[in-house]
């Protein structure tokens, strides 16, 4: 009896541990967008008969700025996601993340609405592949067409978003640089054929779900005289943009995330 009292404990402690860890993340995530500097604001986009609700950032530059369309994770537009958009915009871009959750949320509602992250992803799975090609255009069209913005559009994405961002390079011609993080490509050769931006990819190391099929993509890419540039992180793991922030964050996350960002940065600056 007292040893399951003792088990029944420890598995508390633990789960109490995670939850305060996870609290803490989001509240790190969240200060760093209420310091941040930049002009940031909410916009509703029509498209179709839905609202898409967007998180735009503005850089503080002198000129008019590359455009960044930035594509969340499978949790829908967390903090998280919102923080990266401002880190971004800090580089000089103007940066929107459209919450391709928008209106899925319990009683019509977004992201922020659903009751936990579980159910976030299990609502990103089921969304249309239409629907959401057609929200991320509107964002881009959108965030390309503003007075501050110079015409020239990137996309950048986060796992499910990083598949998401190789699938819109190959409908959209106005994207001029792909930009996919540990997310997977197409495997139709007649969709990679008609691909015209260069796609760069960000792996983790530790990630072979993902990392298997990167010498597919290779090979489609090269057959059709597309530009794929690949690169690997050793020892990080999925998800290392985030992970690699946290304080708890390990070495070859938080290496991973600083080189990324870095390279990121770079390309972008290229365009």
């Amino acid at each position: 009896m007292k040893k399951n009292f003792i088990y029944t404990s420890v598995i508390f402690v633990l789960f109490s541990l995670a939850a305060c860890i996870h609290s803490f993340a989001q509240d790190q995530f969240l200060r760093e967008l209420e310091n941040s500097p930049r002009h940031q604001e909410w916009v509703n986009i029509r498209q179709g008969d839905r609202m898409l609700r967007c998180f735009v950032v503005y850089p503080e530059v002198s000129e008019k700025a590359t455009a960044v369309l930035v594509i969340h994770e499978n949790m829908g537009l967390n903090d998280w996601a919102r923080a990266m958009t401002d880190q971004i915009a800090a580089a000089g871009f103007i940066a929107i993340a459209p919450d391709l959750l928008s209106g899925m949320a319990p009683n019509g509602g977004n992201t922020p609405d659903f009751p936990n992250a579980d159910a976030a992803r299990t609502a990103i799975y089921a969304l249309a592949q239409e629907q959401v090609i057609l929200d991320l255009t509107a964002a881009g069209n959108y965030v390309r067409s503003l007075p501050a913005a110079n015409g020239k559009l990137a996309v950048a994405g986060f796992c499910w978003g990083g598949s998401q961002t190789f699938n819109i390079a190959t409908t959209n011609k106005d994207i001029q640089g792909a930009f996919v993080f540990y997310g997977t490509g197409p495997t139709d050769a007649e969709a990679i054929a008609n691909i015209e931006a260069p796609v760069y990819g960000f792996y983790g190391g530790n990630d072979n779900r993902v990392n298997a099929s990167i010498p597919v993509s290779d090979s489609l890419m090269t057959a059709a005289g597309k530009k794929f540039e690949p690169v690997i992180y050793e020892g990080a793991g999925h998800g290392f943009m985030r992970a690699g922030q946290l304080p708890a964050a390990s070495a070859e996350n938080k290496k991973a995330r600083d080189e990324a960002y870095v390279r990121l940065i770079r390309l972008l600056k290229q365009l």
